[in-house]
This record gives C-alpha cells, sequence and structure tokens, in this order.
C-alpha cells in the first residue's frame, strides 16, 4: 500500500484578498515535485527526481515579505527533469504528466482553486530542437487564477539556473518586439505590458551580469517603468510611451551583449540556442553562476527574514 501525502507550503499561499505570495508558492513548487516523484516511484515504480519553482520573476518585484502587489490572474511553474531517463519513453512521460496534474489539483484545492489539465505536450519556442522543452497547461474552474502553466525543461539543474538559462531563450522570443531594423510592433495595450514587465524581469535577473556603462544606461529606464507600474499602468497611451522607450534605448540588445559574452567564450551562440547540444540544455556558464545566483537566493532570504520577523513578534 502506497500512502499519498497533500504538499503544502510553511504559510499560506493566498492572502484572503487574492494576493500571492511568492515565497510560499515556490516552495509550494518545491514541494509538489517531491510528492510527484514518491507517487511515480510508489505507483509506477520510476525513480525520478526533478527540481522545480516558480517561473516569470514576479518575486523581482514583489514587497519585501514576498507578497504580489497585485492580483496574480497567470501561474507559472517550472520542472527540471532528467535527461536519459525513463522519460525518453512517451508512454512514461503521460504517467509524468498524469501525476502531476492530480498533485496540482490537490495541492490547490486548499485554496478554493480547482485546477483541470486542458492540454499538455506543446513546445517552448526556440526550445533544443532536439529535446524541447513541453508545455502543460490547466485552467481553474472557479476562474480566482486564469491558468497554471508548467513548462518541463530537459536538465535536472537546481532551480536558479533553469531560471537563468530560460533568460536566454525568452530574450530571443522577445527580440522580435524590439527590434530596431523592423521598427516597433503593434500589439493589444495589454500584452505590451505584460512584455515591459517582462523587460524589468529580465534586467533584474541578469543584472550583475551587465557592464557598468549599461546598468548606469538602463537602470533609470527599468526605474521609470517600476514606478509606473508600482502606481498602476492602464492608459493605453501610457503604456505604448513605455514601450517607445524601452525600443528606442535598445535594452534588449544590451541584454544580449550582457549574457552573450559569458556563452560565447564556452563556444555557444546564444542566438541558435534552438541547435545547442542537447546536454547544453538548462546550462550556464561558471561566471554566471557566480554572478546570479546569490542575488536570486538573496531575495528568496530576505522574504524568509521578514516571515519569521511578524511570526516571531
Amino acid at each position: 500500500y502506497f500512502m499519498t501525502n497533500l504538499p503544502k507550503a510553511s504559510g499560506l499561499v493566498f492572502s484572503e484578498n487574492h494576493l500571492i505570495n511568492l515565497y510560499y508558492i515556490n516552495e509550494l513548487y518545491q514541494n509538489i515535485a517531491i510528492e510527484v516523484s514518491s507517487r511515480l516511484k510508489g505507483i509506477y515504480g520510476l525513480d525520478l527526481s526533478f527540481t522545480s519553482g516558480i517561473w516569470g520573476g514576479t518575486y523581482l518585484i514583489a514587497k519585501p515579505n514576498g507578497l504580489s502587489r497585485r492580483r496574480i490572474w497567470r501561474l507559472y511553474s517550472i520542472v527540471n527533469l532528467p535527461q536519459n531517463s525513463s522519460l525518453d519513453k512517451q508512454e512514461n512521460m503521460e504517467k509524468l504528466v498524469a501525476v502531476y496534474a492530480d498533485v496540482y489539483k490537490e495541492a490547490f484545492a486548499p485554496y478554493q482553486i480547482e485546477l483541470d489539465l486542458k492540454m499538455w505536450g506543446g513546445t517552448l519556442p526556440h526550445s533544443n530542437k532536439s529535446k524541447p522543452s513541453l508545455t502543460m497547461h490547466m485552467e481553474d474552474a472557479t476562474e480566482r487564477v486564469r491558468w497554471l502553466r508548467t513548462f518541463f525543461v530537459w536538465n535536472k539543474v537546481p532551480w536558479e539556473e533553469s531560471i537563468i538559462s530560460d533568460m536566454v531563450r525568452i530574450i530571443k522570443e522577445y527580440k522580435p518586439f524590439f527590434n530596431l531594423k523592423k521598427g516597433p510592433v503593434k500589439k493589444d495595450p495589454k500584452d505590451i505590458k505584460y512584455l515591459l514587465q517582462d523587460i524589468i524581469i529580465i534586467y533584474r535577473t541578469i543584472e550583475n551580469a551587465c557592464s557598468k556603462d549599461f546598468r548606469e544606461h538602463a537602470a533609470p529606464i527599468i526605474e521609470r517603468m517600476m514606478q509606473a507600474f508600482m502606481e498602476g499602468l492602464h492608459d493605453p497611451e501610457k503604456i505604448n510611451e513605455h514601450y517607445q522607450m524601452v525600443f528606442n534605448n535598445a535594452l534588449i540588445y544590451g541584454f544580449e551583449e550582457s549574457l552573450g559574452g559569458p556563452f560565447k567564450k564556452q563556444g555557444l551562440d546564444i542566438k541558435a540556442i534552438e541547435t545547442w547540444p542537447v546536454e547544453k540544455i538548462n546550462w550556464i556558464p561558471e561566471e554566471l553562476k557566480e554572478k546570479l545566483i546569490p542575488p536570486i537566493q538573496n531575495i528568496f532570504k530576505g522574504f524568509r527574514k521578514e516571515l519569521e520577523a511578524v511570526s516571531d513578534s
């Protein structure tokens, strides 16, 4: 007989006004991965382990205790899968997704969220051609959140490394919206707003790898956008104004340069990530690990300190 557990975080993931604590949801994703691993072994005898956490960097624009500044409608998580494992068989991948769907459903049920698996098996843009990253999409019947999307990436590395590695792919995905040769792109202001939020997130994630010159150029622009977001950026004209500002200041090119250098030294061209060898999926050079992992860890240590201070008082 096999015991299942309900994965929990050490505190409430949702507060009463629908705000999410990003420290706790990150913890929940980690614990969900552990439970999925345990069930795959218990039910199917598959011996697999994963790393997982939040995807999308909303923790970079959270309050000091990890609470989101506004309601988050779209949940994203990243799950890093081992290569050369039993998951290379389609039927085992199907088992993994089914178990993941069950565990997600159970883990979010205490928050009055009813998740249902709608589809899986889509591929992430610009992921590896030989082993593409796969997506899984669940929707909430109560509409408290719109969806939970999971990205499965083929290389089991620590969560922080997978987040940094994914920056290379995201920059490539966003380049067309900021291509100076082709000019600005017409898009729904709502979509542009998400794009701008992601520009802040990319910058904050890779800031320590950027040159002093580029930081001096980019920081004030990022600061202005951050202010606009804090005040609530809803007016389509204002959104467009900020888009033009990011566009004209060629930030995306600076991002490319900042990450491109360290990879180039290792013989990898970030403009051709789709064709990198599979062992370089989810891989980052030591130089970037040293510069970029500590800032992410420090953010979460900061959240924990704030949360502990409150629970002590």
